[in-house]
C-alpha cells in the first residue's frame, strides 16, 4: 500500500507510535527557547514602560533587548507586539512615481551635509517658528531655534549655533575645506540673500532641494516628525522663551538618547564617537 500511495513506510509507523501513545507529539524543531513568548512579552512591555520615548516600533524594542542580554529575533518581537496591540500607529503610504534625482543624500562622513528646515508650534502668545540644523550622517541636531516671527534673521541663529558647535567656532571660511553643504528647500527665509550670504561668508555651499521633491531634504524632514511626535504634540507651551527652552533640553536628549536603525541603533551622539575613533585608529 505505501508503495503504491507513494508514502514513506517510515512515516506511517511514526504516525501509528504517536496514535498508540508510544511517543509524545511532535513539538517546535530547533533549539529551546529561553523566554517563553509569555515572558518575552513581559519584557517588552517593560521596556516600553522604561524608554523616554513614545511611538517606538518593534526594531528599536528589539536592539535594546538585545542590548540587555536578551537575544531572539526580530520577526518574533514583531509578532510580539502586534498581538499584544502594542505597535505604534502608523499611516499607509501611497505609490510613488519615478524620482527626480538619484544616489542618497547621506553621506558617510559627519559635517558634509547639513539640513534645515522650519516647523510650526503653537504657544499661549500664538504661533512660533522653530528652525534647526541637522546633519544628515550622524543625525545629530546642531542647532535649535524658536521665534515669535519665522524672518529670515530667525533662520540663522540655528546655523550659528550648529557652527560652534560641529566646526569650533563662527568665523569666515571656517567650513571652506570640509565641502559642506546645506540642504533646504526653497522657503523664503532659506532661499534670502541674508541667508545665502551667511553660508558664503562660513564657506557652506548652498543645495536647494528639487522643487515638489521632499524626499531630498529628508532627514529635515524625518526629524520634525520625531520633534512633533515626542515633544511638541505631548505639552502646552504658555511662551515662546518656554518652547525655546524646551527645545534645547530636547536638543541634548535627542543627540544622547535618541537611537536610529541606520545608525545600528546608536544614537547620534554615540556614533559621531564612533566614528572619531575609527578615523583616529585609521590615522
Amino acid at each position: 500500500m505505501c508503495r503504491l500511495l507513494q508514502v514513506p513506510r517510515s512515516s506511517v509507523y511514526e504516525g501509528r507510535s504517536r496514535e498508540n501513545g508510544l511517543r509524545p507529539p511532535a513539538g517546535k524543531r530547533g533549539p529551546k527557547l529561553e523566554f517563553s513568548d509569555e515572558r518575552l512579552t513581559q519584557e517588552i512591555r517593560r521596556d516600553l514602560a522604561d524608554s523616554p520615548w513614545i511611538g517606538e516600533g518593534h526594531r528599536k524594542v528589539w536592539a535594546r533587548l538585545r542590548f540587555k542580554g536578551i537575544r531572539t529575533s526580530r520577526r518574533r518581537v514583531l509578532r510580539l507586539m502586534r498581538e499584544a496591540d502594542l505597535l505604534a500607529p502608523t499611516r499607509m503610504g501611497r505609490a510613488h512615481g519615478p524620482k527626480a534625482h538619484e544616489g542618497t543624500i547621506i553621506p558617510k562622513e559627519p559635517n558634509r551635509r547639513w539640513g534645515t528646515d522650519m516647523t510650526v508650534a503653537l504657544t499661549g502668545e500664538g504661533n512660533a517658528a522653530i528652525f534647526f540644523v541637522i546633519d544628515h550622517a550622524t543625525a545629530e541636531l546642531g542647532g535649535i531655534h524658536a521665534a515669535r516671527h519665522g524672518t529670515r534673521w530667525e533662520a540663522i541663529e540655528p546655523l550659528r549655533q550648529a557652527a560652534g558647535q560641529q566646526l569650533g567656532g563662527y568665523a569666515e571660511g571656517i567650513a571652506s575645506g570640509l565641502d559642506l553643504e546645506m540642504r533646504h528647500d526653497h522657503g523664503g527665509q532659506f532661499v534670502s540673500d541674508a541667508y545665502q550670504q551667511e553660508l558664503a561668508f562660513l564657506g557652506i555651499r548652498s543645495s536647494p532641494t528639487f522643487v515638489r521633491e521632499p524626499e531630498g531634504n529628508g532627514c529635515a524632514e524625518r526629524f520634525i516628525r520625531t520633534l512633533k511626535e515626542q515633544l511638541l504634540w505631548l505639552r502646552r507651551f504658555e511662551t515662546v522663551e518656554e518652547l525655546r527652552l524646551a527645545l534645547h533640553e530636547f536638543k541634548e536628549r535627542y543627540n544622547r538618547e535618541w537611537r536610529l536603525e541606520r545608525l545600528g541603533y546608536r544614537s547620534p551622539r554615540e556614533y559621531r564617537e564612533s566614528l572619531r575613533t575609527c578615523m583616529e585608529t585609521a590615522a
